[in-house]
């Protein structure tokens, strides 16, 4: 008869404290909720018939990506997350979810995103959520975040690509329209997050992020946001200016960016700490306001076009 020794052997396997939340929270919400919005405008602005069923699931492999990227982003920075009072809260600083459980997740949502809008809408679409996914995973996260303080101006083209990916799976193409929509994101991701890194810079300084304010400083992080601004204003224009949309989108266009213009010069003129982390501060938050109220315009004049006719015959 032989003697089981319980102490040399492990018989009580870690088991998970992770409830659904936690899986949710590692999707990123709030950052998917921008990226359906973003691919929903990009969807209904791409020229033809679109069957309702795909265009349902090509907008949730488009979400289910972008929750992936999320999901692998929090994998590979769950040691700087744990340092930043905005992230601690995150489930991998917790410890509710390990980083390989978060890297086994993520890894899954990513390949059935891909495949499925590959297999069951087209491959050009599906071949451009494999680079999205990839560009924020391992150019953004893993090269440029910790290494250049330009890593938010290079990453934002990932987030600035659901529109594209949007576009592809109605046409099978790219072409000018799904560009400008990716150049607005791309141009208003700039002063959108430099404007949270101002007042977040302590946050970055701990982490040892090397966002602008901390290498640059927050003047020469005020200026670039400004220049950007007005880039910006010029890009969210072009739609107009070029004849894809009406006078309304593009006064629409003008009165936001106005306030942007407005945001952007306080914030740039305003250094003294208290009056510096207000002006920071409205900016984000308008910035935010601003890209859902342009695309909501985006989207309102398309949904407008296709009712005309069928009002104009009534």
């Amino acid at each position: 008869m032989s003697v089981l020794d319980h102490n040399a052997i492990d018989i009580d396997p870690r088991i998970s404290e992770a409830e659904v939340g936690d899986y949710i929270a590692l999707l990123k919400p709030r950052v998917m909720s921008l990226v359906i919005f973003t691919a929903l405008v990009g969807l209904a602005m791409a020229p033809g018939h679109f069957h309702p069923v795909l265009a349902i699931t090509s907008l949730l492999c488009i979400a289910v990506g972008a929750g992936a990227s999320g999901a692998l982003n929090m994998a590979l920075e769950g040691d700087i997350d744990a340092k930043m009072s905005r992230t601690a809260n995150r489930p991998i600083p917790r410890g509710r979810i390990t980083r390989p459980e978060a890297m086994a997740f993520g890894m899954t949502l990513a390949f059935f995103s891909v495949m499925t809008l590959g297999i069951l809408v087209n491959w050009i679409a599906g071949a451009l959520l494999a680079f999205t996914i990839f560009f924020y995973v391992v150019i953004y996260t893993m090269i440029l975040k910790r290494r250049t303080a330009q890593n938010i101006v290079i990453g934002g083209a990932a987030g600035a690509l659901p529109p594209v990916v949007a576009w592809a799976a109605v046409t099978g193409t790219v072409d000018v329209e799904p560009l400008l929509l990716f150049a607005i994101i791309f141009f208003w991701t700039p002063p959108h997050f430099w404007a949270l890194a101002l007042f977040r810079s302590d946050d970055y300084a701990r982490a040892g992020i090397p966002m602008l304010p901390n290498v640059a400083g927050p003047d020469a992080t005020r200026l670039q946001i400004l220049l950007y601004t007005i880039v910006l204003i010029a890009v969210a224009a072009a739609p107009w200016a070029l004849g894809y949309f009406d006078a309304i989108y593009g006064i629409v266009s003008l009165i936001l960016g106005a306030g942007m213009l407005v945001l952007a010069i306080n914030v740039y003129m305003r250094r003294e700490r208290s009056q510096s982390l207000r002006a920071t501060r409205k900016l984000f938050a308008f910035s935010i306001l601003y890209l859902f109220a342009l695309f909501a315009t985006l989207l309102a004049e398309v949904v407008f076009r296709a009712l005309a006719p069928m009002v104009g015959g009534a």
